[in-house]
């Protein structure tokens, strides 16, 4: 084989692999061990849309486990979507201490500067995102969605 063509494919598996590894990290805490039940209870909740329900057992989980960013993310969330902003920022803020690149962390939050009129900030999250999606991603998408969708009802 051409020794260029050898050269570039082996450039491109590489590149290809760790973006693989690097988006499975990403939105995952990292850990082996099994999802806690009440974290797999919560999540259904969410799904959903009982996010009040949702709480106490995503507490529960965080009780025995506050470094994971999932759970942090999820109950940002959840707080987000009960209309909980100051909370749920501080969720979304621990999530991303833990792992600054956790794609749904990085949406979420963007998601809420927008809510609170926070327009600069949504943009902030988005470049996260961009940095953090090697060939795209979902949450770059939506959030570069939801930013559209924000200037063009503010007119801006």
């Amino acid at each position: 084989m051409n020794p260029i063509v050898n050269l570039l494919l082996s450039a491109c598996l590489s590149l290809c692999l760790g973006a693989g590894a690097a988006l499975a990290a990403s939105s995952d805490s990292g850990s082996s061990k099994p999802m806690d039940p009440d974290y797999a209870s919560a999540l259904e909740l969410i799904k959903a849309g009982k996010y009040g329900e949702a709480v106490p057992l995503l507490e529960k989980s965080l009780a025995t486990d506050p470094k994971n960013a999932d759970v942090q993310n999820h109950m940002g969330y959840s707080l987000r979507k009960m209309g909980n902003f100051d909370d749920a920022l501080e969720h979304y803020q621990k999530a991303l201490a833990i792992n600054p690149s956790h794609l749904g962390a990085n949406e979420y939050l963007g998601e809420l500067y927008l809510q609170m009129g926070e327009l600069e900030k949504a943009e902030e999250r988005l470049q996260a995102l961009d940095s953090a999606c090697f060939f795209g991603c979902e949450e770059y998408t939506d959030l570069k969605e939801a930013i559209a969708a924000y200037k063009t009802k503010a007119g801006s």
